[in-house]
């Protein structure tokens, strides 16, 4: 049938990117917020209606639009307000089955927080970021959206005796400022100091405490969960940065995770873990101030360190896959 709109092969005048946006917000309110067809659409717009259909994707595509299915009476509905009940947290629960890889568990929990962080990050707001093998894939999962007066920054040192570590941190931050427009702030020091001594001396270098004050200010952090477990294995366990030494005072530490390279207990406490002494992240008191507080998380080898972060309240928001929650409610 013909295209009551005009004929669907007529040329259109070229349009400003910015005259696009305009036309495929237009496009998508109508159609999902007023609920017109396509058809309606092209006549009020004067396009054809194969246009009209490429403006409600590129309205998506950008993020103009999240697609959400709320069904609460699934397994993951019950989840996710029973580990609200229990833990204080929001959780998103991601689902995966049981023939679905630890990679490809990662992937989906990654997507899943990637849109979340494009729903929470607005203009004039502030992101601080872990690296990481999580981070990493988040990173690769963001909408692209333009804010303004907006700033990422690394939330803990990358460097080690074998690199500098800014090749991993500078490309996933890169992604996070591209996606949203936002200027971007490294933290060039080690992930560990070989002293703490070393440390304390480089907290009070300008250069550094310019970038601590902003993450004082943060309003948003970004972070997965480190452990020895994981089927994806955490970088700060294989990646050179902790010697034969740091694992055994680990043990004697009883350390079951870390978050941002700041370890600490099943029971929450971080307290006289000696190796936090010598860690460039945030301290769990520090972090807790920050009002939004994501954390990723993917795999059932991680459930140690996942109970020792909420214990910890190290998380306002937490992004888990189906499998990994229903063992956090398991006991």
């Amino acid at each position: 049938m013909a295209d009551m709109a005009g004929p669907i092969d007529a040329p259109e005048a070229p349009r400003s990117a910015e005259s696009r946006l305009q036309q495929a917000l237009t496009a998508a309110r109508l159609y999902y917020v007023q609920g017109l067809t396509m058809e309606s659409i092209a006549r009020e717009l004067r396009v054809s209606r194969s246009s009209v259909s490429r403006l409600i994707q590129h309205a998506r595509d950008v993020g103009l639009v999240e697609i959400r299915v709320h069904a609460p009476h699934e397994h993951g509905a019950s989840l996710e307000h029973e580990i609200r009940s229990r833990f204080h947290v929001t959780a998103h629960v991601v689902p995966a089955g049981a023939g679905v890889s630890e990679v490809d568990r990662l992937e989906r929990v990654a997507m899943t927080a990637g849109r979340l962080v494009g729903e929470f990050f607005d203009s004039n707001m502030s992101l601080g970021v872990a690296w990481g093998s999580t981070i990493a894939a988040v990173s690769r999962h963001l909408p692209t959206r333009d804010t303004h007066g907006t700033t990422v920054v690394q939330l803990n040192g990358a460097g080690n005796t074998l690199t500098s570590g800014v090749g991993l941190a500078s490309e996933i931050l890169e992604r996070f400022g591209t996606a949203f427009g936002a200027d971007v702030q490294q933290f060039p020091v080690p992930a560990f100091f070989d002293d703490p001594r070393t440390k304390e001396a480089m907290w009070r270098e300008r250069s550094t405490r310019r970038v601590l004050r902003i993450q004082d200010r943060l309003d948003i952090a970004l972070f997965g969960l480190g452990s020895p477990l994981a089927a994806v294995p955490s970088r700060v366990y294989v990646g050179g940065y902790l010697e034969r030494a740091d694992y055994q005072s680990l043990r004697e530490d009883r350390a079951v995770g870390d978050v941002s390279t700041v370890f600490f207990r099943a029971d929450g406490t971080s307290e006289d873990i000696a190796l936090n002494a010598r860690g460039t992240g945030p301290a769990i008191n520090r972090l807790r101030r920050i009002p939004r507080r994501i954390c990723v998380v993917s795999g059932l080898p991680k459930l140690p360190a996942v109970r020792g972060a909420l214990a910890a309240g190290v998380a306002t928001d937490l992004v888990i896959d189906e499998a990994l929650a229903q063992a956090l409610v398991a006991d």
